[in-house]
């Protein structure tokens, strides 16, 4: 491949050429247990009893690499809600949230659901989880996967994320599961494997600031913000997280996730980040044979 807009990140990824190999590599399939309809090791009884083969991610008993003849979204397992075809790196922004039962937690851009319903869970199925998204027709995918798993915590709301409306008792914690540029998505859409134009990030930059600032208003004093995206690009990863400890906004956690991952930047193309980026986490597609993405958790200051 000739140049791209991808190569720029040469210098900031470790092992270029394994990120290569990796993108370029079919994406594996990948499950998540709902646990509030069956055990783990039921569900692998019943798919490995049809002939699927699934092998457990060594940071989570409930996720499954699947490999099989048929599709995994074709059994009759998938349709009574006992699991959600979940990408891996897109299970971690939730683990660092770090939901607990009773809270009121907001996701603020929750379609198509997976990461609300993980949410849910994750709570027992005990409190307020409010799943919002702006597109009409992406909500109707949140709902369906929402009745299919059987989360009565959950209820589902449209709203522009940058303006939502600040509710009487504020939440004890936000994701901000951002709209971004997707490059790390490049093993799912082949074209996004030259990287993402310069002025596409820009432009979503701007939107990303807005949708990080409401939710640092929507959270209760002391509360957590989880920023999460699926892109490579530091002007909508730490730049836009960067931003938000400038203003005062917010102060960063650092996180130390279970799985394989690199951390957050401090400097790129003669751009300056926070030092505290550093506690941040970024994914790349060969660290354990997945999407890319960014995490990062904030807390809202007390005063």
């Amino acid at each position: 491949m000739g140049p791209s807009e991808m190569e720029r990140y040469k210098g900031i990824i470790p092992d270029w050429e394994g990120f290569w190999e990796a993108i370029r590599a079919p994406l594996p399939t990948v499950i998540r247990v709902n646990t509030l309809r069956i055990s783990p090791s039921e569900l692998r009884g019943r798919l490995e009893a049809q002939g699927f083969r699934l092998t457990p991610l060594p940071w989570d008993e409930g996720l499954f690499r699947v490999e099989g003849e048929t599709p995994i979204g074709a059994t009759l397992e998938h349709w009574l809600g006992y699991y959600y075809v979940q990408e891996a790196t897109q299970t971690l922004p939730v683990l660092a949230l770090d939901p607990r039962p009773g809270e009121r937690v907001l996701d603020l851009c929750a379609a198509p659901g997976g990461k609300a319903t993980q949410i849910a869970q994750r709570m027992g199925d005990r409190g307020l989880v409010v799943a919002n998204d702006v597109s009409a027709k992406r909500l109707q995918a949140l709902l369906a996967n929402a009745y299919r798993l059987g989360t009565r915590s959950l209820v589902v709301t449209e709203a522009r994320g940058e303006s939502f409306p600040r509710p009487a008792r504020l939440f004890d914690r936000v994701l901000v599961d951002a709209s971004c540029s997707g490059e790390g998505t490049a093993r799912r859409h082949p074209h996004l494997r030259r990287g993402a134009s310069l002025g596409l990030i820009r432009r979503l930059a701007g939107l990303q600031r807005r949708l990080l600032a409401r939710a640092l208003e929507l959270v209760k004093p002391g509360g957590t913000v989880v920023y999460s995206t699926c892109t490579l690009a530091p002007e909508e990863n730490e730049g836009v997280v960067s931003w938000a400890l400038d203003q005062g906004l917010a102060e960063l956690v650092h996180w130390e996730p279970p799985a394989p991952h690199a951390r957050g930047l401090t400097e790129f193309a003669g751009q300056q980040f926070r030092s505290e980026l550093r506690g941040a986490v970024r994914i790349y597609p060969h660290h354990f044979d997945s999407e890319g993405g960014f995490i990062a958790v904030l807390r809202r200051p007390d005063a």
